[in-house]
């Protein structure tokens, strides 16, 4: 419910609103504040437990408070070592809460009482995390959103730090609107909220509508002395990860970590920089299909004061939308591999189903930056891992900065293969992003690893929306759900980088590895958008979407590349279906002469054998009908009369392939329904495939003359 105010020309109306009628005694602004105070008097009493706790925080001059705009640990150094009883009393309040709490839990187990007790002393961890402050709330914010690691009573408790902290004073809130925007609030409003609709860690949204625009929007307001406590927590928790580090012989530089993430922290408190990256977030995947990001307004925005689009939903963990967790990952993966802008955040509280049925994105305030280069590893590295190519990994890991270029590659490998072996042959959709994390640990710590301050957002980024999704679908996996789009992506980016990793993928000691390219495609297929494709769908209708995708992207220009590989696939194929169809010739036409028929006229090599194998394989796969066959082509050397059968048993196969028109026909159905470019590329394709053709020919001729 809205609170609608006067407007400003019926100033001398203000005073019928006030419990104590004195218009001569104050401004036209006093009043007004005494409104939402009024409206919200029976929650002031006993509100914002930060505030009461850890108050003493706040206590900073005008010139200490502005040095602290940007995240600059030295200036925040400098600061509380001339506060060494604030610095000590924080470290005193900290121990003494923690060491209660954990006090309590070591005597509920000594009195076997542990399950009793369990839903009280998560709440009083949760209220314990909002005495101490927004750090705190941030840190329990993203464990919050992991269901499958914590207890659900925790799971619940710490939710509730996402958007139900206890609010901070209205008389401050609307003090700190008037004055950033330098105007009286019935100025800037029509209507607004008497209470908070939400309050958070660093501060708490009010519903309003602006009086010029008539538009509805949410008012977001800084909590007083946030900048105060993070920087002093910061501080803090800075020096335990170096002590932590040295005690422990750490690779990860831990101080780097805390500095990144302090960084986006104090990023984040300045809400210009919130504002832009919304702007920047909504141009960037406001149009992907059901995605909505809010609208902002910047002139209505300072640094503790942010004006932005009412949204209207619910939480996407509370509502069993699987189509909506298609689309986050979907619009995840094109943050973090495609853009490299991302959201660090997405909690539950950050990700809402409106009504409408549209995944909305809150709150821009932690974003991160993602490098093309090391864009290029991590789908580099999802490519090796799923096809357990362990030694590239090894490689990749050295390019994403995880382990050091010294580190002895083949033990490396041999420790990676025992460590994602398990994981892999589950299956690419049953790869378990936490899962992997916790197989990990040994390893790490064994062969150096570090985590790169950059690389801390991206996985809690991936470990907090597998968490969210986990809520919708407990089978759910983040690495199963975007593989079909690294899939996509590898075979149509122009990039040099992946097009040289899908090179080496599809081409394993010379031997074109049909059984991977058959296994990308299958994986892209996955990648639904539309709410119609999410869903079964029988097998001819799969059948047509393959084909048509197969060949709606190699005869673009993305696709050239893949083209130009099938192309020279299909070339080495029917030259080698020539080769055997000539040798099948010469043994039908010698059969009756005497001492010829006792003698082998093959022309074929192994290579020819895998080519001809090959051939029948793409055929297959265009035709919508891949196999599974053995993975690996593999050759034995035989004698001639077995090497003329297996010829004309491969023969037989292949032309009996072709003569079905069965076979032929999902190919010949789709072409009308291509593009007209599309039809156009298609039908240079066969003077392609023959200059083809004659070239290799003629290459084998000469060499086999000289050779």
């Amino acid at each position: 419910m809205l609170l609608r105010l006067p407007s400003p020309s019926l100033s001398s109306l203000l005073s019928t609103l006030t419990p104590t009628p004195k218009p001569s005694r104050f401004s036209p602004a006093r009043p007004r504040r005494s409104l939402f105070r009024c409206a919200a008097l029976k929650n002031d009493v006993d509100i914002d437990s930060f505030t009461a706790k850890s108050g003493y925080l706040f206590e900073l001059s005008a010139s200490e408070a502005n040095s602290l705009a940007d995240y600059d640990i030295s200036i925040i150094g400098a600061i509380y070592r001339r506060k060494p009883l604030v610095v000590f009393r924080r470290l005193l309040q900290i121990a003494l809460t923690f060491g209660y709490w954990f006090a309590l839990r070591f005597i509920d187990a000594q009195m076997e009482r542990s399950d009793q007790m369990f839903e009280v002393r998560a709440a009083e961890l949760r209220q314990i995390l909002v005495e101490l402050g927004p750090a705190y709330i941030k840190i329990a914010q993203a464990i919050s959103s992991r269901p499958d690691l914590i207890p659900p009573s925790y799971v619940d408790e710490l939710s509730l730090l996402q958007d139900r902290i206890s609010p901070f004073s209205n008389e401050d809130a609307i003090k700190t609107i008037e004055n950033e925007l330098a105007l009286p609030i019935d100025e800037l409003f029509s209507e607004i909220s008497p209470e908070p609709v939400a309050a958070a860690s660093l501060g708490q949204v009010y519903q309003a509508r602006l009086r010029r625009r008539g538009q509805l929007v949410a008012v977001k307001v800084q909590r007083p002395g946030v900048q105060a406590a993070i920087s002093l927590d910061i501080l803090i928790l800075r020096s335990l990860a170096g002590l932590l580090r040295r005690i422990r012989k750490l690779n990860t530089d831990l101080q780097a970590v805390v500095d990144e993430w302090a960084s986006s922290l104090f990023r984040e408190m300045d809400y210009r920089k919130e504002a832009n990256n919304g702007i920047k977030f909504r141009q960037l995947y406001g149009g992907i299909p059901d995605v909505l990001v809010p609208e902002m307004y910047l002139e209505h925005t300072t640094r503790r004061v942010l004006v932005m689009e009412w949204v209207e939903g619910q939480k996407l963990s509370e509502v069993n939308d699987l189509y909506l967790v298609e689309v986050g990952t979907y619009c995840s993966f094109n943050q973090l591999l495609e853009c490299g802008f991302y959201h660090a955040d997405p909690h539950p509280g950050n990700l809402l189903r409106t009504y409408d049925g549209k995944l909305a994105y809150l709150d821009f305030g932690m974003m991160g930056e993602f490098k093309e280069e090391l864009r290029n590893g991590f789908i580099e590295a999802s490519l090796h891992l799923v096809n357990r190519d362990f030694g590239a990994l090894a490689k990749d890991f050295v390019t994403l900065g995880l382990i050091p270029p010294t580190a002895d590659k083949e033990a490396v490998t041999k420790a990676l293969t025992g460590v994602f072996q398990n994981a892999v042959a589950k299956g690419v959709s049953n790869i378990s992003f936490g899962d992997l994390l916790g197989d990990l640990g040994t390893t790490m710590y064994k062969f150096k690893f570090r985590i790169p301050s950059y690389f801390s957002l991206v996985i809690r980024s991936l470990a907090v929306l597998e968490g969210v999704a986990i809520g919708s679908n407990p089978d759910y996996k983040v690495l199963g759900s975007t593989y079909p789009w690294i899939a996509r992506k590898i075979l149509t980016d122009n990039s040099p980088q992946l097009k040289s990793s899908l090179q080496a993928l599809l081409y394993e000691e010379g031997v074109f590895r049909i059984d991977r390219l058959e296994s990308l495609f299958a994986e892209s297929l996955r990648a639904k958008t539309e709410k119609a494709m999410v869903g079964k769908q029988d097998d001819d209708a799969n059948s047509r979407v393959l084909i048509k995708q197969i060949l709606s992207f190699t005869l673009t220009e993305k696709g050239a590349f893949v083209k130009d590989i099938l192309l020279q696939e299909f070339a080495k194929g029917l030259d080698a279906l020539g080769l055997a169809t000539l040798d099948s010739l010469t043994i039908v036409a010698t059969t009756n002469v005497p001492l010829i028929a006792t003698f082998s006229f093959s022309t074929m090599t192994n290579e020819d054998k895998i080519n001809l194998r090959t051939l029948r394989r793409l055929l297959l796969l265009l035709s919508g009908s891949q196999r599974n066959e053995n993975s690996k082509a593999v050759i034995r050397e035989d004698g001639p009369y077995e090497n003329q059968q297996m010829n004309l048993a491969e023969l037989s196969l292949l032309f009996n392939q072709l003569g079905s028109i069965q076979e032929v026909l999902p190919i010949l159905s789709v072409i009308p329904e291509l593009p007209p470019e599309s039809q156009l590329q298609l039908l240079n394709l066969p003077a392609d495939l023959t200059g083809r053709l004659i070239s290799r020919a003629v290459a084998r001729t000469i060499r086999r003359v000289i050779l």
